[in-house]
């Protein structure tokens, strides 16, 4: 599918760079209050920096992703999500 993630790397703290298998690129901004619940160990640098690709989706180790077509149509619209 077209928001099949191919790549990721971490660009700053909480934020994120990603390619899709279109070919379509931008960034992922994560909000310290989005932080919350299941998403709050992504404070823990360490974690956050362990990101990758795993069956086109942006994952992290215990079982935290992100939905790629949530974040293919954003960042098409926009060129970032940011996650409030």
């Amino acid at each position: 599918m077209n928001w099949d993630v191919v790549e990721v790397k971490v660009e700053a703290p909480l934020s994120l760079y990603v390619r899709f298998h279109d070919g379509t690129r931008g960034r992922v901004r994560f909000e310290s209050s989005f932080l919350t619940g299941v998403f709050q160990a992504l404070k823990d640098q360490s974690l956050f920096e362990q990101v990758h690709v795993d069956a086109g989706a942006v994952v992290w180790p215990g079982d935290l992703d992100l939905a790629p077509d949530a974040m293919y149509h954003e960042i098409k619209k926009q060129g970032e999500w940011v996650l409030r």
